[in-house]
């Protein structure tokens, strides 16, 4: 329980699984969540592994790492066993300093069910943070594994997301639309506590009557994505329209199958096939377009989607995850009603001729602009904190 509204005074804790890298968006996650959390309360226990601070948080940080061992590659038996050894450290540190903070555990995973568990036998309040792509990439997993592998993944990660959900005090969701997504259960989800701020450079240079007439994607190259769907739209599309210039970055296992696409096609002259690009520079890029594409089979809250929508530019997205409480079709954005080859070319066609283009550039940015602030980020957490009982 929160002993006291003065969070000032309040210490919390932070539990995540043990990153892969000190970068991504994982780790992105939880440095966002570290900087908007800071100013507010009086200590965090970060409990994790694999953690650089290379941002210069002071000493209200104290991070309490967890040792891993290497992953086996493909080996169901050893991931399992690891899992499991994870969770107990994980539960054995707040076993450990149980004393030493009365505020909340937020659980940055939807299957770290032991730890969840620890903190109920704790009396501590557990607030679980759901992203709509973590439950939906389960599924499709599920469903394209083979058969050997489907029932481990079923019972490791769905029932596993199940059971943790159960066990927890509250579930925070990014968006409402990302609560009736994932069919959580209504009556313990809080706020709206996303993770994610506008900063750097995301802006708009240029606007969108000055740019070359191009579209874009920019993302992993996964079948999640549904980028293949998209590149296999583009014979379509650039029969429909010559002059249109496309640029594909990201990089991830359909790199191979997506050149291989292009160069068969015809398309390679016409693509911009870029492969991964820095971060910082992608406000380059998303000023040179005039729409982004985002045929995504699941999502939680896109950052490619707000920060094109921060530099000007337009977003074509299915309706997945929290999509839908950001794009409004024809007010701040476009909507396609699925990922199908036919039904992006269509939408491509019909967004690039809409007739108000540049205003719905210009209310998308003001959307972002007004609501992902870092102070209107913090300001969301804050009323969270307040509110938990």
């Amino acid at each position: 329980m929160v002993k006291s509204k003065n969070l000032q005074e309040l210490n919390i804790c932070i539990v995540t699984f043990p990153l892969l890298s000190c970068s991504g968006s994982y780790y992105t996650i939880i440095n966002n969540f570290l900087r908007i959390l800071s100013p507010l309360v009086n200590e965090i226990f970060l409990i994790t592994g694999n953690f650089s601070d290379n941002i210069g948080f002071d000493s209200k940080i104290k991070v309490l790492d967890i040792d891993i061992s290497p992953q086996k590659e493909g080996n169901i038996f050893y991931k399992t066993i690891n899992q499991i050894i994870i969770q107990i450290k994980i539960s054995l540190h707040l076993i450990r300093i149980r004393k030493r903070f009365d505020g909340p555990i937020f659980m940055l995973s939807g299957t770290l069910l032991l730890p969840t568990i620890t903190a109920k036998f704790l009396r501590k309040t557990s607030i679980l943070t759901a992203v709509a792509s973590d439950s939906t990439n389960i599924r499709m997993i599920y469903k394209t594994a083979p058969f050997y592998k489907r029932y481990y993944y079923y019972l490791s990660d769905r029932i596993l997301e199940l059971l943790t959900f159960n066990a927890a005090t509250y579930i925070g969701v990014e968006s409402p639309h990302v609560a009736l997504f994932m069919d959580l259960p209504l009556t313990k989800v809080i706020g709206n506590g996303h993770l994610f701020f506008i900063g750097g450079n995301f802006r708009q240079i240029h606007n969108l009557a000055n740019r070359p007439y191009r579209i874009g994607y920019i993302g992993r190259l996964s079948r999640e994505k549904g980028v293949f769907n998209f590149v296999t739209a583009l014979p379509d599309i650039t029969l429909r329209s010559p002059d249109l210039c496309v640029t594909i970055t990201g990089d991830g296992l359909l790199y191979s199958e997506i050149k291989t696409f292009l160069e068969q096609n015809a398309l390679d002259k016409l693509v911009d096939f870029l492969g991964w690009i820095p971060h910082d520079y992608l406000p380059n890029y998303l000023n040179q377009l005039r729409l982004l594409v985002l045929p995504s089979y699941t999502e939680g809250l896109p950052n490619i989607m707000l920060e094109a929508m921060s530099c000007g530019t337009p977003v074509l997205a299915t309706p997945v995850g929290a999509i839908p409480d950001i794009i409004i079709d024809g007010k701040t954005g476009f909507i396609m009603e699925n990922n199908s080859p036919e039904c992006i070319a269509e939408n491509v066609i019909r967004a690039l001729n809409f007739p108000d283009l540049e205003q719905i550039a210009e209310n998308g940015r003001r959307f972002v602009e007004e609501n992902f602030s870092f102070e209107k980020t913090m300001e969301n957490w804050k009323g969270i904190l307040q509110n938990i009982e």
